[in-house]
């Protein structure tokens, strides 16, 4: 039940239910409107995020994950709330958004406008749906946070790049790149044998 998943720093704390830390985002409610609505930002603006600007990146991909989760959860603390999944959202979206602010969008066929004021329509409909604001305006505001420090900061006279992904991140997600100086063995690229071996029958011949 939402009981044994939603964010309840006592009994993450007291009763050692690390798992909320986790579960809290995965939950969008029951079945409705809202649910597949959050369902299908989710999967869009994750698969572009993915295929665009993280494309070759997956480390950095996992790292913005961790990064946004860290911050919800400490503003969670204060704030009494209970499922974070809706947030997370928004900030893919924003950053989506802020990454690419020429695209031009329509809403329900219903608004037009730039992708930088996706978020902000979005937040406004969960309004008129009578979902509390609170979360939509604290995924804006993590994912401004990852934005302003990944793409704005360090393009700043005097900035650095602050958001470092760790090693081990890497290590574990990214493919290592080639060494330009490995010679693979005529073994391992047994496609171009047959080719290599007709090469040869014609410069000696029998």
């Amino acid at each position: 039940t939402p009981f044994q998943l939603y964010f309840n720093p006592d009994l993450i704390f007291r009763k050692f239910q690390i798992w909320r830390l986790i579960t809290n985002f995965l939950f969008f409610g029951p079945l409705g409107f809202s649910f597949f609505f959050n369902m299908i930002f989710l999967y869009r603006y994750c698969r572009m995020l993915e295929e665009g600007s993280f494309r070759g990146r997956t480390a950095d991909f996992v790292f913005m994950f961790l990064f946004g989760g860290f911050l919800m959860t400490l503003f969670g603390l204060f704030a009494s709330l209970f499922f974070l999944g809706q947030a997370f959202t928004i900030m893919l979206v924003y950053v989506w958004s802020r990454r690419n602010p020429y695209i031009r969008m329509n809403f329900f066929g219903l608004l037009n406008f730039q992708a930088p004021f996706l978020p902000w329509v979005l937040m406004g409909f969960s309004l008129l749906l009578g979902n509390s604001i609170i979360i939509d305006l604290l995924g804006i505001a993590v994912g401004h946070i990852y934005y302003f420090l990944e793409d704005v900061f360090p393009n700043q006279p005097g900035g650095k790049k602050l958001l470092l992904t760790p090693s081990f991140l890497k290590m574990v997600f990214d493919t290592p790149e080639e060494d330009p100086n490995y010679n693979p063995l005529p073994e391992d690229h047994p496609e171009h044998q047959p080719r290599e071996q007709d090469q040869n029958e014609q410069q000696h011949p029998q």
